[in-house]
């Protein structure tokens, strides 16, 4: 009797040792499940057309706006990209064109919060516009239906130094010629013109982003048209690369 008890204690013992793991597993499935449960939705989708077809200039800015706000707060959009590159194959439906530097400390679609299909990115040393520029804005907006164009220069610009040095080397040289109208409009500046003057510095690049602007719309009687009517504006904006801020002139 005594031993039949004895197995008994035993065998109660080891079924509870065995129960504690799954009960201790059944409270971590729940912490998982919850964890899981309040986790931000990711976004999956892509712009379609007819969302496309109902944005409009000012709607498209302001959409900028609100993006740098949360890039600057650190606040991005949780998004499937392998899931929205998936989704865009069929097509794409811009929102707006891009025009930067080819500086590689601004991330263009994460200073604006934007996602797979949601805008175009020129590059090109100093944000300047020439022909193949040119064709390209009017690929993103008199083909592909974006609604801003926004011309995109930045603090502590390489090649705004280098037009401002005047600086002589192989292809860089030509290049810089297209910025070089910029330092010309900077008037009444009162500190040294130099590029070792980051208030100067920055003067140019603002300028630069003007002067491109308006010889976009000089040279685009396509892109010129589509503003006038209101279909796109252009317009312009300053990277601040300590903060992340886009102020938009």
């Amino acid at each position: 009797m005594k031993k039949e008890l004895l197995c008994l204690a035993l065998c109660l013992a080891l079924f509870s040792c065995k129960e504690k793991p799954a009960e201790t597993g059944e409270k971590g499935n729940d912490t998982i499940s919850k964890q899981v449960a309040n986790q931000p939705v990711l976004r999956e989708k892509v712009l379609t057309a007819a969302e496309q077809s109902a944005l409009t200039p000012d709607a498209v800015i302001t959409a900028l706006k609100e993006g740098n706000q949360r890039f600057t707060n650190n606040d991005l959009t949780l998004r499937d990209h392998s899931s929205m590159v998936r989704n865009a194959t069929e097509g794409q439906f811009p929102k707006a064109v891009v025009l930067s530097c080819l500086d590689s400390r601004i991330p263009v679609e994460d200073v604006f919060d934007r996602g797979i299909g949601d805008i175009f990115v020129a590059r090109v040393a100093g944000n300047f516009s020439n022909t193949d520029i040119l064709g390209s804005l009017e690929f993103g907006c008199k083909v592909s239906g974006a609604k801003v164009i926004l011309v995109l220069g930045h603090e502590s610009c390489g090649a705004v130094k280098g037009a401002i040095d005047n600086v002589q080397l192989g292809n860089i040289t030509p290049m810089l010629a297209n910025i070089k109208p910029a330092i010309g409009r900077v008037k009444d500046f009162k500190g040294e013109k130099s590029s070792k003057d980051a208030d100067f510095v920055e003067a140019v690049a603002k300028e630069n982003v003007v002067n491109t602007i308006e010889n976009i719309k000089a040279k685009s009687p396509i892109l010129k048209e589509m503003q006038d009517k209101g279909e796109i504006k252009i317009i312009g904006g300053y990277y601040d690369l300590h903060t992340g801020k886009v102020e938009f002139l």
